[in-house]
């Protein structure tokens, strides 16, 4: 047997006996022994392996398939194509995701010599490099590989192979299936008493899901990003009218990243006591306002039931407000369809959310429903990869999938639709034929209506249904309400349901929205 055909079947074999059933393969010349090694091992029913040939599209189907917990590989060929892989890598790295990334490189004596598709890949990722040593020295190789799966997030194994890169036999890696080292990747939840007071208000953002499942049942109200457990329907949208004096925290708990919404920051500028809570290599305080910062939960020492009972009341209220608000507003808007889309989907659902307009529009009015497991690219919050991220989702989940993004996301990685395995998923795209996001920001006031559509509104004008007809994939458009409802309620390979709406509405309408908020106070 060759070097490198032996050397890759030892790597693949390791990676199975650490648990690894998912490998994402992106076709190449460097990288052909193990993408042979790869084929063996499906044939083996050792693992599922899915062909890409995008490399950063591949890297986010690798993310989406590792987003529960359970190590995914994405495997490359040299050059450049190692460098789009790093989008995907910047997301796993800053949402602890164990996506690892396997790459194939040529010996170090080729390096700055010209040799094509040779460049330094060490550190290449922006994570630390293990660099696993040609043929010959299987320990060394197995204890790497192992390393690589005991990493927090993501890790990145780069292997040279030399020629031959072609198999010159048949033979496979006898084993009792156990790791050459085990590893250990559970987290334990730890909390202790604390000083907070009664009414403390409690944020959860992007985090460990056992520490954010935890921080919700404390006690306290919960204002949850839609990708943690709990919180309050339109928690964000009080945060974000302002709070009125009755509902203002003493203190404000945040667990997490919480990036989403410029009411969390207000809230968390105004608190007199603010404790962030998460890991340290992340600091937890993103918004610098903390008092104190741990990696553990605050237990509280008290609560005060009635101040929780009017939050409660705030928040019925307001959400008869805003469907009131939805129901007298012509259908379809980007609000009126992640309402829609969350309570029409059957328990047990996966929904992924794309960046962007469509996860603040389910933060802002979609119900919040333990039975369905929202998930989002919320570590760099890009547009980029979506579509795969969501495909990979899927493709792990026992149940229904659905997705939810705007134009750009989905175009930024219609490649992600070119794939050998396509799960049950239903792509839902709100099309308003543009950068809908920067109609709510700063750059969307009227004063700048001169420069907006050139800069910032970027219509592209895409047929969908042209688009979607080349990759093969079913599309459909749909007009009204129970139109849409009909074309999610029976997701069966993979579908885009696309819904065509306005951009020029939308600042008024999130006006509306906000002002609607304010009203129920003053009332």
């Amino acid at each position: 047997m060759n070097p490198s055909t032996a050397q890759a079947r030892v790597i693949v074999d390791e990676l199975v006996r650490n648990g690894v059933r998912h490998v994402v393969l992106c076709p190449g010349s460097r990288n052909a022994p193990l993408s042979f090694a790869l084929y063996q091992a499906e044939q083996n029913g050792l693992l599922a392996l899915h062909v890409r040939i995008d490399e950063r599209s591949a890297g986010f189907l690798a993310l989406g398939l590792a987003k529960t917990g359970t190590p995914a590989v994405v495997t490359c060929t040299s050059g450049t194509a190692v460098a789009n892989l790093h989008p995907a890598v910047i997301e796993a790295q800053l949402t602890g995701v164990p996506l690892i990334a396997l790459t194939a490189d040529r010996p170090v004596d080729l390096h700055r010599t010209g040799a094509s598709q040779t460049i330094d890949q060490y550190d290449l990722l922006g994570v630390p490099t293990l660099h696993l040593p040609e043929a010959g020295d299987e320990p060394t190789t197995r204890s790497l590989i192992c390393r690589a799966i005991a990493t927090e997030g993501p890790s990145h194994v780069n292997v040279p192979f030399r020629p031959p890169l072609t198999p010159d036999d048949t033979s496979w890696p006898t084993s009792d299936r156990t790791p050459w080292t085990a590893t250990d990747r559970t987290f334990t939840v730890e909390t202790r008493a604390s000083s907070l007071p009664a009414r403390t208000l409690v944020l959860l953002g992007d985090d460990r899901p056992e520490r954010l499942l935890e921080a919700s049942r404390l006690g306290w109200p919960v204002i949850a990003e839609p990708t943690a457990p709990g919180g309050l329907r339109h928690g964000s949208l009080l945060l974000n009218a302002g709070l009125p004096e009755h509902l203002r925290p003493e203190a404000v708990l945040v667990v997490g990243r919480v990036t989403l919404s410029r009411g969390q920051q207000a809230v968390l500028g105004a608190a007199p006591l603010v404790h962030a809570v998460g890991d340290q290599a992340l600091w937890p305080d993103v918004q610098f306002t903390a008092t104190r910062a741990s990696t553990w939960l605050p237990e509280p020492a008290a609560l005060d039931d009635e101040w929780t009972r009017v939050w409660q009341s705030a928040v019925k209220d307001v959400s008869a407000a805003v469907d009131d608000l939805l129901d007298a507003t012509p259908w379809p808007t980007g609000l009126h369809v992640a309402r829609d889309l969350v309570q029409a989907v059957p328990s047990g659902s996966l929904l992924f959310v794309g960046s962007s307009n469509p996860i603040r529009d389910v933060d802002f009015v979609a119900e919040r429903r333990p039975d369905v497991a929202v998930h989002a690219n919320r570590g760099a919050a890009g547009i980029d990869g979506n579509v795969s991220t969501a495909i990979g989702l899927a493709t792990v989940h026992d149940g229904p999938a659905y997705a939810l993004m705007g134009d750009l996301t989905f175009l930024h990685d219609s490649n992600g639709l070119l794939a050998d395995r396509l799960p049950d998923l239903t792509i839902v795209v709100l099309n308003d034929d543009g950068g809908g996001i920067f109609s709510l920001l700063e750059q969307g006031a009227p004063e700048h209506d001169a420069s907006f559509e050139r800069i910032f509104g970027t219509p592209h004008g895409t047929d969908l249904t042209a688009l979607c007809a080349g990759y093969r994939i079913p599309h459909s458009t749909v007009d009204d309400q129970e139109e849409f409802r009909s074309a999610i309620a029976s997701p069966k390979g993979l579908q885009v349901v696309e819904v065509q709406a306005k951009r020029d509405e939308l600042r008024a309408l999130h006006q509306r929205l906000k002002a609607t908020v304010s009203t129920v106070f003053t009332r």
